[in-house]
């Protein structure tokens, strides 16, 4: 782990006390200091790239009001991400409310290292809201050392942090349970992200979970791993169609990946879903204007975006314990592509 410059490292090598530096650094005109002194402190403190520490400097200079809300997937992926909106909008809501601003920032995986104990130390932000948890992302943890305020929207396998999610496995099962009282047998499954991502694993959980209810074996080459994109769903959908025995019906744990799987249904001659039946995940907007409609899973999104700023203020405020969870309910919203005779 990159150790990062301190008070004392300036001080040793500028041969003064932590206090001159302080003093230094948080530019006291009330304090007699050399010229020369100053100076020398200064260019230590450019020379190994110092930040203020904003965990301790918040303590000093009050709280910032100031929100951190990181989307941990890529550029492309945001914009893309046709639920955000809702959630993001959840997170504002509360933040004009409370007199809060937010910092707005996507997190892509080739520069996820630090990247959170960057924006900690170099924004002063009072806490972050982080969207799309990751299993093997030590930040987190680094963050939770330092006793820093953080709400996860998702979870990971560590009950200390608070969290605003629904039950993925749950969702996922019911999803799976639809098109299994439709009849079918061959289901296979995209999923919304790479299995990093703990919303995706747990998703994938509750397909093995309905498989497993039904008496159905569960088949490898039945799984595809989406990315977040209908680009990414396109791509899975046609390896699906590559194989000898096709499946009846696909359960895609993300609606924007599913309009990607509906064109490469569509491209390759097929229905839907009298060829292959459909359902999504999310109830985003669109879902409901294509062709057929997409069956869905509905996601509180502002209600997930509305809690989690809610907790995040309190811990900052000290009015909530840092390990509280709040799971919302989701529901199936039928249309047509399941093959529900609406």
């Amino acid at each position: 782990m990159k150790k990062y410059p301190t008070t004392k490292d300036i001080a040793k090598l500028a041969g003064v006390s932590r206090t001159t530096v302080s003093f230094v650094l948080n530019n006291r005109t009330d304090v007699k200091i050399s010229e020369s002194t100053r100076q020398k402190v200064l260019n230590i403190a450019k020379e190994l790239d110092y930040h203020p520490h904003a965990i301790a400097t918040s303590l000093v200079k009050n709280k910032t009001k100031t929100i951190g809300l990181i989307l941990c997937q890529q550029l492309e992926s945001v914009f893309s991400d046709a639920f955000l909106p809702r959630v993001i909008l959840g997170v504002s809501t509360v933040a004009q409310e409370r007199d809060y601003k937010i910092l707005l920032q996507y997190v892509e995986e080739v520069t996820m290292k630090d990247t959170y104990y960057h924006m900690v130390r170099e924004k002063r932000i009072d806490g972050i809201i982080l969207s799309g948890p990751r299993s093997d992302d030590e930040e987190l943890h680094k963050l939770k050392d330092e006793d820093f305020p953080v709400v996860l929207m998702g979870q990971i396998n560590d009950d200390s942090f608070s969290c605003s999610d629904i039950d993925n496995v749950k969702a996922a099962k019911k999803a799976v349970q639809h098109l299994i009282s439709h009849g079918h047998k061959r289901i296979a499954i995209i999923t919304n992200a790479p299995l990093n991502y703990t919303a995706s694993e747990l998703r994938l959980l509750g397909y093995k979970k309905a498989l497993q209810k039904n008496s159905i074996t569960y088949d490898e080459k039945l799984v595809c791993i989406g990315n977040f994109t209908p680009q990414s769903g396109f791509d899975a959908m046609q390896k699906l169609l590559s194989i000898k025995k096709l499946p009846t019906a696909v359960f895609v744990a993300s609606d924007v990946v599913a309009f990607g799987v509906m064109d490469a249904i569509k491209k390759s001659g097929r229905n839907i879903p009298e060829d292959i039946a459909l359902v999504g995940f999310d109830n985003v907007n669109l879902s409901e204007y294509v062709d057929p409609p997409l069956t869905t899973v509905n996601l509180p999104g502002f209600d997930i975006g509305k809690n989690a700023a809610n907790l995040l203020i309190n811990i900052i405020k000290n009015n909530e314990n840092k390990d509280k969870k709040i799971i919302l309910e989701t529901h199936m919203v039928l249309r047509k592509s399941c093959g529900c005779n609406l």
